[in-house]
């Protein structure tokens, strides 16, 4: 793989914010006493974030594509095409969604019965690539995630080395995973039981079905500010199980911690790929699935297309959560609000390989 070229995207970062009295050191990662905690980027807005992330993405712009033309196209064409969904299963859990909510006394318009559809497309699409979120996908973010690191440390991809520190951290992250998946799930199931509840007391006190509904609406709003924040934790908290030596609850109570004062970035973050993956996944459903041009040919073309400008968003996602964890920790240590944590990488790669910990 290439060497970097230019300068890196940490210096950039810090050459701007520095007096014109001081000179900035040339080479600042020569020293074997550097170490990832000395990354400095601190960042007050999501749009900062992006520029940082677009700078690293530019630095070390082959290994990123490389990783996502390898690692995330995959998953993204499997995701996308629907191609491992069975529809009975879809319709199944579909029909028993609309009979929950209308024994919850929520009227059965098109927008409930399209929410209920979508709901129930994306929990069996996921019970279905669920190994190839936990393989390909996990492999990815930690890739992502190594080569930011790497980007900051003005080293090259190196996948020998890469490979190793897969081998040592593969089982915490795996089971940071595991227990982010059990939150999320845990929260929708829960906001499901709540709303359901909710509707069925206000059903027997009396309110009307178009009264439940806009309690069901702002229920859902309120809700989805959660989902947002524990979706932000359950993130970070996959960067620092790759980072750090901290793994499943540890690595939970870790990324909360560190991401106080930083939520409203962390949202903005979330809000923005939420949409970019919606808009599509909804082009892809609107122009490959449902319109072609006559025989069908635009297909040959969009599919493709959509596909890797998927696998690209999930690239920016990752890399930017990447960078978010950096920025948090910046201000964590600025503000004393934590205990500095060290990146394990570099140390993991010179260690030698313990058999049990694979």
């Amino acid at each position: 793989m290439e060497s970097p070229k230019g300068p890196s995207p940490r210096l950039s970062t810090i050459a701007a914010h520095k007096p014109n009295n001081e000179t900035l050191d040339p080479h600042p990662f020569e020293s074997d006493h550097v170490t990832r905690s000395d990354h400095v980027f601190q960042s007050t807005s999501a749009l900062e974030i992006l520029r940082e992330t677009i700078r690293i993405l530019r630095y070390n712009l082959s290994g990123f594509m490389a990783i996502g033309a390898v690692l995330i196209c995959p998953v993204s064409a499997v995701l996308l095409s629907n191609v491992l969904v069975d529809q009975s299963l879809v319709k199944q859990l579909s029909v028993r969604l609309l009979l929950v909510a209308k024994s919850s006394g929520l009227p059965l318009g098109p927008a409930v019965e399209h929410s209920c559809q979508k709901f129930s497309e994306t929990a069996v699409s996921t019970v279905m690539c669920f190994p190839l979120y936990i393989t390909l996908l996990l492999i990815s973010k930690a890739a992502v995630v190594y080569t930011v690191d790497c980007t900051y440390s003005r080293k090259t991809f190196d996948s020998s080395k890469f490979y190793i520190i897969v081998s040592k951290i593969w089982r915490r992250v795996v089971t940071t995973y595991l227990l982010v998946c059990t939150v999320i799930i845990g929260c929708l199931v829960s906001f499901l039981v709540l709303l359901a509840g909710a509707g069925i007391l206000l059903s027997v006190i009396g309110f009307s079905r178009d009264l439940i509904a806009y309690t069901a609406v702002l229920f859902g709003l309120l809700f989805s500010v959660v989902f947002a924040n524990a979706v932000i934790i359950c993130d970070l908290s996959m960067v620092i199980s790759v980072l750090e030596d901290v793994s499943g609850s540890e690595a939970l109570v870790r990324s909360s911690v560190l991401i106080r004062g930083q939520t409203q970035v962390g949202l903005m973050i979330f809000l923005g790929s939420t949409i970019g993956m919606a808009f599509i996944e909804g082009l892809f459903e609107h122009r490959v699935k449902t319109l072609s041009y006559g025989d069908g040919s635009s297909r040959i073309w969009e599919g493709p297309l959509l596909v890797i400008m998927y696998s690209f968003v999930v690239l920016i996602d990752f890399m930017m959560s990447t960078v978010f964890y950096f920025s948090c920790k910046s201000y964590s240590l600025e503000n004393g609000s934590s205990v500095e944590c060290q990146s394990v990488l570099e140390a993991v790669t010179v260690s030698p390989v313990d058999p049990d910990a694979q």
